[in-house]
């Protein structure tokens, strides 16, 4: 029996937790350090903390988190990995991935994306329902393309970026770290570390 832990009992672990189910993971347990106060995420059970997990990481044969919080998400991978974990990637079968393109461990690929040749992408990313990855982007860790989003050919994201629903990258820009792209927002020109962009051509706010 394939068993596998999630860390992170919210709405986007539920969703992880299903596409996981698709990928013919048949014993799926949820770890949250809310735990005990919760018991349950959806029809799945919440059997521990991220401390629990690290003790019974030799049981599971996958471990993902699924986190939305970017800086979460990246702390978190960075402690399960120090600690041996096995992280996996999931991606949904109604996900078009080329076979030259690499996606690190920990990431999750949701139903209706599309993700080009020779594109680059860290650990845990999360490229969300229906969004579209082009040729040759390079995307650091911990990222998220919201639902809808749309990356051209030749973008680069760095690390723990945010790409809000709907938004569009034009080709070969270059977004910094830790950059929030609004919902919607169209972005023609570079954008620096650290900023939130918004609106039709984007703007730094």
């Amino acid at each position: 029996m394939k068993k596998l832990a999630i860390l992170g009992a919210r709405g986007h672990g539920k969703v992880v937790a299903d596409i996981a189910e698709c990928c013919g993971w048949q014993q799926i347990d949820f770890f949250d350090d809310a735990w005990p106060d919760i018991a349950n995420n959806g029809v799945w059970s919440v059997v521990g903390s991220t401390e629990i997990l690290v003790e019974k990481l030799t049981q599971y044969d996958g471990v993902i988190v699924g986190i939305g919080n970017n800086d979460i998400r990246q702390q978190k991978l960075e402690l399960l990995a120090a600690a041996g974990a096995n992280l996996v990637s999931l991606f949904h079968p109604g996900a078009v991935v080329s076979r030259f393109a690499s996606i690190g461990a920990g990431s999750v690929v949701m139903a209706g994306v599309v993700v080009n040749i020779d594109v680059q992408i860290g650990r845990g990313a999360i490229l969300n329902t229906g969004c579209s990855v082009d040729h040759d982007c390079d995307l650091g860790e911990a990222v998220h393309i919201s639902p809808g989003a749309r990356l051209a050919g030749n973008v680069c994201i760095g690390d723990k970026s945010w790409v809000g629903i709907g938004a569009v990258i034009r080709q070969s820009t270059v977004v910094g770290e830790n950059v929030m792209i609004g919902a919607g927002a169209a972005v023609v020109f570079d954008l620096p570390d650290s900023v939130t962009a918004l609106g039709v051509p984007a703007k730094i706010v």
